[in-house]
């Protein structure tokens, strides 16, 4: 199992790569995801090992031994946290870029995208912290271990990387975030990430426009 989690990462970050691609019509955006999302995830290994591994800390979680990390671990850590990382990502990025969409300004797009979106992925972060943080406290070196590197990405996620890392590296970028190659734009289909938006019933549009005439009249 261990040597089939560079090819389970390599395609599950692909996949993403590609359908952030078609829904947010850009290059840098999809790769800058991609980086960020792997940032926090390593971040989580590298606890684990420095935990049950090296001992580091390891009594404050009830370890005294090194500890082999079980094969399926990062296999399933991984799983877990891309998705979520990636959860948290799409709800920034759907609202910076709606609000780049209204404005044409990238530097306002971030600040009024993060602004709206911090609170939300803060508690919700909060949240699966202490849900993650509480496996720590069981008996079970694995769950501890699951719980450990669960409740470490989260909060690394959700503060240095969404409110630092995400916020300054797009505003540096520019306009070039939503910079498209037009090859891509004629053949890849134009996908929004809302859904589409509901015609008005036009039968409701008769009635209303009736209405406003009885009213006029």
């Amino acid at each position: 199992m261990a040597d089939r989690l560079p090819l389970f990462i390599g395609c599950v970050v692909g996949l993403s790569f590609i359908l952030l691609m078609i829904v947010f019509r850009s290059i840098l955006v999809p790769l800058k995801a991609a980086i960020m999302n792997l940032l926090s995830i390593g971040a989580a290994y590298g606890v684990i090992v420095a935990v049950f591994q090296w001992g580091w800390g390891a009594e404050l979680f009830g370890v005294h031994q090194s500890l082999p990390i079980v094969s399926f671990i990062p296999m399933f850590m991984f799983a877990i946290l891309f998705g979520l990382s990636m959860d948290y990502e799409v709800f920034i990025l759907s609202r910076i870029r709606e609000e780049y969409n209204h404005s044409g300004d990238n530097t306002e797009s971030v600040i009024v995208g993060i602004t709206a979106t911090a609170r939300v992925i803060t508690s919700a972060a909060l949240i699966m912290i202490s849900v993650f943080i509480s496996f720590v406290f069981g008996g079970e070196p694995t769950i501890k271990m699951m719980g450990l590197g669960l409740a470490t990405a989260v909060f690394v996620d959700a503060t240095i990387i969404r409110m630092v890392l995400v916020p300054s590296s797009m505003r540096l970028m520019g306009n070039a975030n939503w910079w498209f190659p037009k090859s891509l734009d004629r053949i890849i289909p134009n996908l929004d990430i809302e859904g589409e938006s509901r015609l008005p019933d036009p039968e409701f549009e008769t009635v209303a426009i009736s209405n406003e005439h009885s009213v006029l009249v």
